[in-house]
């Protein structure tokens, strides 16, 4: 949106907006946006031939006197809170505002963390709203469309999500295939099966793969050549169809060149995380050229022209588990002890340690085995998202491997980047991490489980949904809403009630004496649990989606041709099962 040019320079801002708000305007902070935009306005272009109408405004004016087309340009410009405040200022401008579907679409939007649609001309956004509204009010009302499940033809190994659409590697590791299920028509409940396929084309087996819907990319790692001085070779493709991407300025990079002793090569965990420009791989307990073992992570910029790529080597003692990004130049990797924050802003071509977060302690006999995070969306990266840290526990006395999942908001690890530097300065190997007794309880939510199960802690934004209960029988779901604008609003009784509860405050103890200190209770959330209960392997959740992985077992009598008894025949079916609130 563009400022309007019609303001003369004889107005000042300070008698307009006095005229209006009465008292000292040194106080009215609120006022204080409007101010400074209305002095911009004078200096900028017009953008309507409304707005070009030529207006007599004299330094008597007053800021009602403006058309409501003007009054709402210069309204679009503050930030929704600033605009929310600007609500207060009198009754016009509270018409003003809510008279337009943009701005309040803008607050819509940030009310509840959604994601705002690319590229929408101003005619969709009433559409937008209306429709962004209604899927908000049917997860608050745990209100659903129940979809008519799809077979899956082929039996899911190795599957990753993204974007409601699954993959896995078929034909012995040389192909992956891709499902996306998707609704036949707006008034019906039949669903139909995409399905499209990436192959290998006679080259090695796949080692390992990822993919991004909303860069239309996938990435294929796989051995190396016999007699060449890396380890893989990572393959960039187009997501959408045989071909190459167009925004991929090199379609095959070198992974672990010169630094592996491929003599005594052997496979090793590969871990990866895809988000905006950047591609990452972390290489577990690789044997170095030069002897000793080592974790490597080799991140690359799959579009930059000189292949912008960094490598950071970490000690095995320190059992590097996992990473992810947090933005597009924000690392989080975590090990058996702490979450080390990374940047890739300071240094152009190496990681740079910035903070580091301490793991919630625990007794000596027990140890963190495998620790996970849930993947943030690119089309997120604008908006603060919950990250579902996801810690599995090991011991003697255990008989089998508790999981504790923690949630966080990305935002308050960003800013707990500044509380980390004022406390100990620039971040390095050997500088203390921040103690989970100073972040931990205040900043994050801890939930246990009897084990690691993955139809638990499916995230999108400040939502989350798991299925609760036994996982080998039908489970009820559970949709969790960490927004606090909701929960403020619910605690006010401003909020539908039905079947929801808000759980808020004290000290999280966990049932098994694992730990040294209290685990986070620190995030309020309001909990909707749904009677109807369903059959899964594991779940992914969008926008106004959850999409389970469901299984039934057939079971076939076949008659012997002898005429004698028959034999029973199980054949497992999965398929998608489609909830949507909207």
């Amino acid at each position: 949106m563009e400022p309007c040019s019609n303001l003369p320079a004889t107005i000042n801002p300070l008698q307009l907006l006095s005229s209006l708000y009465p008292r000292n305007l040194s106080t009215c902070t609120s006022l204080t946006p409007i101010v400074s935009l209305i002095e911009s306005c004078k200096q900028a272009s017009a953008k309507s031939s409304t707005m070009n109408q030529v207006h007599q405004f004299t330094s008597e004016s007053r800021l009602l006197d403006f058309p409501v087309e003007i009054l709402r340009d210069i309204l679009g410009h503050l930030d929704v809170y600033n605009l929310v405040r600007a609500r207060r200022v009198c009754n016009y401008i509270r018409q003003v505002i809510e008279s337009s579907s943009e701005l309040l679409y803008s607050i819509d939007l940030k009310y509840f963390n959604a994601i705002p649609a690319p590229s929408i001309p101003s005619s969709d956004i009433p559409t937008l709203r209306k429709s962004l509204l209604r899927s908000e009010s049917a997860w608050q009302r745990a209100e659903y469309s129940q979809r008519d499940p799809i077979v899956i033809p082929h039996s899911p190994n190795m599957h990753r999500w993204s974007c409601g659409v699954m993959g896995f590697p078929v034909e012995s590791l040389q192909q992956i295939v891709f499902f996306q299920p998707q609704l036949e028509d707006g008034r019906s409940n039949t669903m139909n099966l995409r399905q499209w396929n990436c192959r290998l084309d006679g080259l090695s087996i796949i080692s390992h793969y990822n993919f991004s819907v909303a860069e239309d990319l996938v990435i294929l790692v796989v051995r190396a050549p016999s007699g060449d001085s890396h380890a893989y070779d990572v393959i960039f493709r187009s997501l959408s169809g045989e071909k190459a991407h167009p925004e991929v300025a090199s379609t095959c990079v070198k992974a672990l060149d010169n630094v592996v002793d491929l003599e005594s090569f052997s496979p090793f965990t590969l871990i990866s995380s895809v988000f905006g420009d950047y591609y990452g791989v972390l290489f577990r307990n690789v044997n170095k050229l030069n002897g000793g073992v080592a974790d490597f992570l080799q991140i690359w910029n799959w579009k930059s022209k000189d292949t912008f790529q960094c490598l950071e080597v970490f000690d095995p003692s320190c059992k590097t588990m996992n990473f992810s990004f947090l933005t597009n130049d924000k690392i989080l990797v975590v090990n058996a002890k702490e979450l080390l924050l990374y940047s890739l802003i300071h240094s152009p071509h190496s990681l740079q340690l910035t903070a580091k977060f301490a793991l919630p302690a625990l007794h000596s006999s027990f140890e963190y085995t495998c620790i996970g995070f849930s993947p943030i969306p690119l089309h997120a990266c604008a908006q603060n998202q919950l990250i579902a840290l996801s810690m599995d526990i090991s011991g003697e006395s255990l008989a089998e491997n508790p999981c504790f999942t923690s949630y966080v908001e990305r935002n308050t690890l960003l800013e707990l980047e500044s509380t980390y530097t004022s406390h100990y300065g620039q971040a390095n190997e050997n500088s203390p991490n921040l103690p989970w007794s100073s972040w931990g309880p205040n900043h994050t939510r801890s939930f246990e489980e009897s084990s690691f199960d993955p139809c638990k802690h499916s995230v999108f934004g400040f939502r989350s949904a798991s299925l609760v209960g036994n996982k080998n029988t039908a489970r009820p779901l559970c949709i969790r809403d960490f927004n606090p604008h909701r929960v403020v609003n619910f605690k006010a009784g401003n909020e539908t009630r039905r079947n929801q509860r808000l759980i808020e405050g004290g000290e999280i103890l966990p049932s098994s004496n694992l730990f040294m200190e209290p685990l986070g209770s620190g995030l309020p959330y309001i909990e909707t649990t749904i009677e109807e209960k369903f059959l899964s392997t594991d779940m992914t959740m969008e926008a106004n989606r959850v999409t389970l992985l469901s299984f039934e077992v057939m079971n076939t009598i076949r008659m012997s041709q002898e005429g004698g008894q028959g034999i029973i025949e199980r054949e497992l079916l999965q398929g998608f099962e489609v909830l949507d609130f909207e």
